[in-house]
């Protein structure tokens, strides 16, 4: 019965350790191709080209090769009256590549694992000590209590972390 009772308590703790050691594998994203579908690509390059030239008539003004820089003449305000929207139908797209980011793999134990692990071996001391009786028996149940409970306060602790 010893026996019986002695093999039973390694086959828990083992398979309690197995069942919280494994982790889920992760998948690195492929990359992914964003269409562009507002024009922000084209309006970017459009204002690089426009910058570049204005630096460039600057330069030129500077160094006395042309009378004055291009100033756009002030618009006169005026006040009109609003009408209701209009609808226009049109297409524009653009591309764009745009890679996600991979996610990097966790390495080591996670903190439920961790946690089984002391909790399961406290506790199989300390149900050891507590029951003189029947040590073993007393072993096993301390295990098994101390490692589901640890088992939960660290996956607690993994959730805050964001690993699960």
């Amino acid at each position: 019965m010893k026996k019986l009772i002695s093999i039973l308590s390694i086959a828990a703790i083992i398979a309690i350790v197995v069942t919280a050691c494994k982790s889920k594998p992760v998948t690195v994203t492929s990359p992914v191709k964003f269409e562009d579908t507002v024009g922000l690509a084209q309006f970017q390059s459009w204002k690089a080209m426009n910058e570049r030239a204005e630096f460039e008539e600057y330069q030129a003004w500077k160094r006395g090769e042309v009378s004055a820089p291009a100033v756009a003449a002030p618009i006169a305000k005026t006040t009109a009256k609003r009408s209701a929207p209009r609808s226009t139908s049109g297409t524009m797209t653009s591309s764009s590549t745009n890679y996600a980011k991979t996610t990097t793999k966790k390495k080591g134990w996670s903190k439920a694992a961790k946690y089984a692990a002391i909790g399961g071996g406290g506790g199989a001391v300390l149900g050891a000590v507590i029951n003189k009786r029947n040590r073993v028996a007393g072993g096993v149940l301390g295990g098994v209590l101390g490692g589901g409970l640890g088992y939960v306060l660290g996956r607690s602790q993994d959730k805050k972390d964001g690993r699960y």
